[in-house]
């Protein structure tokens, strides 16, 4: 049986898109150390990321926008973001493993597993490919928009990143249904257009 294991990065920040990924490991060639991303060291996560796109019998990465979270909510557009990720697999899994309380709908059979990623194998691999290619989507963000400090917190609600939003406004990369940056929008700063070109 073709176990397929599916988990998400970046529900919480307020910018930037949710990334999934789905994972059909190679039960012939195991990965050793595969844990919840968030308890691994950011040097452990891009080492078993890269071993896992070289092992895994099948793995793919999607996303759901800004604009799609905007309009669908965060957990509708989680949901569609682990629907692209499977449907993007080389492999047709039997059965989709989902870290959570909730499953999206598929053409297979689907079981959601609360901390799955700490729980299921297929499920750790899939956080991992999730946060790593999640954080260097942010990173590359960082270059363009290096006033919000994106590099350091990932898009996290933390005071640092909420004291820049208030100093440069809202760009483009960020979730206006999110009522932190609702709020900023509909009481803006002073700034120029200069800080978000």
């Amino acid at each position: 049986m073709l176990l397929c294991g599916v988990d998400e990065a970046g529900r919480g920040p307020l910018c930037g898109p949710v990334v999934t990924a789905a994972v059909i490991l190679d039960p012939e060639n195991p990965i050793v150390g595969l844990a919840d991303s968030k308890k691994l060291s950011e040097k452990r996560r891009e080492r078993l990321a890269i071993e896992i796109k070289e092992k895994a019998l099948a793995w793919c990465i999607a996303e759901a926008s800004v604009d799609e979270i905007d309009r669908l909510n965060i957990l509708h557009a989680t949901m569609l973001a682990m629907q692209r990720a499977v449907a993007g697999l080389s492999r047709v899994p039997d059965k989709v493993l989902v870290d959570g309380n909730r499953c999206p709908r598929f053409d297979m059979p689907c079981e959601a597993i609360v901390k799955g990623d700490s729980l299921v194998q297929e499920i750790s691999a899939a956080s991992i490919l999730a946060k790593t290619a999640r954080d260097a989507m942010l990173l590359e963000l960082d270059k363009r928009y290096p006033q919000y400090g994106l590099a350091g917190h990932k898009g996290y609600p933390t005071p640092a990143h909420l004291a820049a939003l208030r100093a440069h406004g809202a760009c483009e990369i960020y979730r206006k249904s999110f009522a932190p940056v609702h709020n900023i929008i509909a009481n803006p700063p002073l700034w120029t257009e200069d800080d978000c070109s």
